[in-house]
């Protein structure tokens, strides 16, 4: 497999990544200042980076209604992700199918050994078989860059401040004794954990679209046909606006792992997009082309 590291891409990642560490450690600083117990918000954070990270793929699953499918009910499927494991060194991950009229496929799991592979049911009458080879392998790029832990990490910091969001006029009121501060204390941090949430998500929303550019990219490599991937996602995304809003709404809280996110007209979730535009990713995968065929 002719697989290339895309070192502009990794270095934003690191970038990103780097970022989110100093807001973290300056937001560890502000709690400690303020005399919040942050050694239990951090507990109550590693528990919740714990589940998902370990039961990640079984959430998801459960949260879409889709369903691990055997070798003989979807023989071509599972014959054609085989063949792609093999390009792209990889095992072959457990195969899901999610029933919806929404055409998408996403991958979860925490490593390699522990993935789940899936895609609906109408993704795959839309698809001709080399665009959903290159769907697939998009997938597959996901699983073989660890993704999954990737993204975990870099939620910690979110997870922290939303927990103090949701939980700081509880303390307020609970605290008005507190020898450093008491409910003044509580307010501030809450007003400063809304603070560090929004940026936090918005550098974990540029990770994350970084994270698309390079399973683009991968998919190219193993395939080695980026054109049908880009065939692909033009047809997913024609496709997406004709889909009705509600079907499209009950599966949002999954975009992030969506090869195209589910958008159903919510300008919040727009804002935070998951996902490139369609456009830059095109273009993204006609520079792959050009290397492939070595322009």
């Amino acid at each position: 497999m002719n697989w290339k590291r895309d070192w502009g891409l990794t270095g934003r990642m690191w970038l990103t990544m780097f970022l989110l560490f100093v807001v973290y450690i300056v937001f560890l600083a502000v709690l400690w200042v303020l005399g919040i117990p942050s050694s239990f918000l951090i507990l109550i954070a590693v528990g919740m980076a714990f589940i998902q990270y370990f039961f990640s793929d079984k959430l998801v699953l459960w949260s879409t209604g889709s369903r691990i499918v055997a070798e003989d009910e979807f023989p071509d499927l599972h014959r054609m992700v085989e063949k792609l494991c093999r390009e792209a060194d990889l095992p072959k991950p457990k195969i899901a199918i999610m029933q919806s009229p929404v055409p998408n496929a996403f991958a979860t799991g925490r490593s390699p050994r522990h993935a789940v592979v899936a895609c609906t049911d109408s993704i795959m009458r839309l698809l001709s078989r080399d665009e959903l080879e290159a769907v697939l392998a998009h997938e597959l790029s996901h699983v073989k860059n660890r993704d999954i832990l990737t993204m975990t990490l870099a939620s910690f910091v979110a997870m922290i401040a939303s927990i103090i969001m949701q939980n700081f006029l509880w303390g307020a009121l609970f605290s008005g004794n507190n020898r450093q501060g008491g409910a003044g204390a509580w307010i501030i941090a809450g007003i400063v954990a809304a603070v560090v949430w929004f940026v936090a998500n918005l550098l974990m929303m540029a990770l994350s679209r970084y994270r698309e550019f390079a399973a683009d990219r991968g998919s190219g490599y193993i395939t080695k046909n980026p054109r049908a991937l880009i065939s692909a996602l033009s047809k997913i995304s024609g496709r997406m606006d004709a889909v009705p809003a509600q079907h499209k709404a009950k599966i949002e809280g999954a975009n992030a792992f969506f090869i195209i996110p589910a958008l159903s007209g919510n300008a919040l979730m727009e804002l935070f997009s998951t996902h490139p535009a369609l456009e830059k990713r095109i273009a993204n995968l006609e520079k792959v082309e050009a290397e492939l065929r070595g322009y």
